[in-house]
Order: structure tokens, then C-alpha cells, then sequence
């Protein structure tokens, strides 16, 4: 064989036993490996959830877990205007969604907090919450932003609105609560479009003032005057009859279940409040008011 056509069959050779250990033949790249449903999309079994809603962070050796999309399908209205009752879905009975932080969570990881008037830009995203013809004037009324753990274990920066004279032991309350690393999944001020809004029923905002009668009543609520908290509103229920609020949180009316976030005699939270002389809704014969703290005792 001449030298020039046995350096050609050299080079095929090689060039074909190359292909064969690379797999190269009738073979193609392969695809990224999937990571299951995106992160919000997902939802429980029951077709419910809400976009906007806190979303876990998947980590690189874990799917991204079963999210529930808080506030996405309205609830089927009763006579009374609030939401039918129907039971918890199954992703909520042991609820730890975690928290979006729509403030700048506290340097350092410390307690932090603060008590302003109520500017400008906090009455327009107040709206209708506050109205003429309230039992308390804006001026009477603070804006308080104080640390606390969500159910995800970091700290977060949450917003409330209360009466003036309130404002320094709700601080020393949440302080307290923040120490103890008790959860608290969102707090953020109630706007009017949070009461314009259906009800969906798996609402758990912690949150103070909104200018509204009692439940069921005609009388002002504590909320009215600044002086009530609502604490983890989905793990601390309100019933009275055949009402409960929220409509989703009928698996928290069993009490003795403990779960983290809620309330319970003697606790933390309990202390905490009864420590600035409040009274808790979770005392009271009926209604049964587990997410309610109060200054006035009602």
C-alpha cells in the first residue's frame, strides 16, 4: 500500500473507533434534567391556590414542594355575605407556607421596630379601611413595623396600625414573640382592597386596625379603634354557630392537634399579650375568637 493512502486509512480508522467509545453514533444531546412543575404552579389537589403568594426556594438535590396559592379561587357566597365553610384542604392542615417579604427584613437578624404617624403614603395604601365617620381619627392612629419569625425560620418585617396609646406594648409583645422564634407567616396593613375582595378563605394575615363593626354585630369592633390585634388568623379560627373564620381553617378548631402557629393558654403568645393587660378571644365561651387580642377585652 502506497505511504499517502495508508496515512488516509489510518486517520478513518481512528476517527471511526473514536465515534464508537463517544457514542456519537445515532445519538444526540441529551435533555437538562427536569425539575418537576415550576415553583407556584403547582397546586393541591383540590385545584385551589393564589399567584403571588409566598414561594418556597427549591435547593438543587430537592424538588420544589407542593406550593398552595393563597387567595386564587373565591369562595361560593352564603346568605350573610361571607364565605361557604368547607374543609381544609389536606396541604393547610399543617400549614407552614412561607413569607414574602414585602419590607426589608431587619439588619442582623435583630428585633427592630418602629412607631410613626400615619404619613401619607401609608393612609393611600390604608383606603377605605379608614373612612369619616370612624371611632378613631387618623391622628390618633400609629404605624408600627416590628420583626418577626416566619414558618420559614428567617426574620421578616412586618406592618401593623393601632391606636397611639397602644403602639409601645404591642412593640414589647411582638419582641417578646420574636425572642421565643414563635411563626407568624405574613403581617402587612389591611387596604381596601382586601375588603372589596371575595372571600377565599385561606387568608392569614396578622394584622390591627380596619374600621368595621363587630362579626355579626352592629357595634364597633376593637379593630376600629386600633386595639385589637388578629394573630395567624388560619391557625387561630373564629367560630360562632355555623361561621367560621377563616372558611378554610376548620382543621384549627381542633385544639388539641398542637401546630406551629398557633395559639394556646399559657404560651407565648398568650403571655405576651396578657402581659400589656389584653384579653384573648380564645377565652371567651362564643364566639370562640382564637386569633383575637384585645385592649377593650372585646
Amino acid at each position: 500500500m502506497r505511504p499517502r493512502r495508508l496515512m488516509f486509512a489510518l486517520v478513518v480508522c481512528a476517527l471511526v473507533t473514536a465515534c464508537v467509545l463517544s457514542g456519537c453514533a445515532g445519538t444526540t444531546e441529551p435533555d437538562p434534567p427536569s425539575s418537576g412543575p415550576p415553583v407556584g404552579e403547582a397546586t393541591s389537589s383540590s385545584g385551589t391556590g393564589a399567584q403571588g403568594s409566598p414561594q418556597p426556594i427549591p435547593t438543587s438535590t430537592t424538588r420544589p414542594p407542593v406550593a398552595w396559592r393563597v387567595g386564587a379561587r373565591p369562595l361560593p357566597l352564603r346568605p350573610d355575605g361571607f364565605g361557604k365553610v368547607l374543609p381544609t384542604p389536606a396541604v393547610l392542615r399543617d400549614r407552614r407556607l412561607p413569607t414574602l417579604d414585602r419590607l426589608p427584613p431587619p439588619p442582623g437578624g435583630r428585633f427592630r421596630s418602629s412607631v410613626r404617624p400615619i404619613s401619607a403614603a401609608v393612609r393611600a395604601r390604608m383606603g377605605t379601611t379608614w373612612k369619616p365617620g370612624c371611632p378613631v381619627g387618623l391622628a390618633d392612629l400609629r404605624y408600627v413595623t416590628v420583626s418577626f419569625r416566619g414558618f420559614d425560620g428567617r426574620a421578616h418585617t412586618g406592618e401593623l396600625v393601632v391606636h397611639e396609646r397602644v403602639a409601645a406594648g404591642v412593640v414589647s409583645a411582638f419582641a417578646r414573640l420574636y425572642r421565643a422564634r414563635f411563626p407568624i407567616e405574613e403581617m402587612r396593613l389591611v387596604t381596601g382592597a382586601d375588603l372589596e375582595a371575595r372571600p377565599t378563605g385561606d387568608g392569614n394575615n396578622t394584622a390591627a386596625f380596619v374600621c368595621r363593626a363587630a362579626r355579626k354585630q352592629t357595634r364597633w369592633s376593637a379593630h376600629a379603634y386600633g386595639l385589637a390585634v388578629d394573630v395567624n388568623p388560619f391557625h387561630n379560627p373564629y367560630r360562632r354557630g355555623d361561621l367560621v373564620l377563616p372558611e378554610l381553617a376548620g382543621a384549627y378548631e381542633d385544639r388539641d392537634r398542637s401546630r406551629p402557629g398557633m395559639v394556646r393558654p399559657g404560651d407565648v403568645v398568650t403571655t405576651a399579650f396578657a402581659g400589656i393587660g389584653w384579653t384573648w378571644g380564645g377565652t371567651w365561651r362564643s364566639p370562640k375568637d382564637y386569633m383575637h387580642f384585645s385592649a377593650t377585652g372585646g
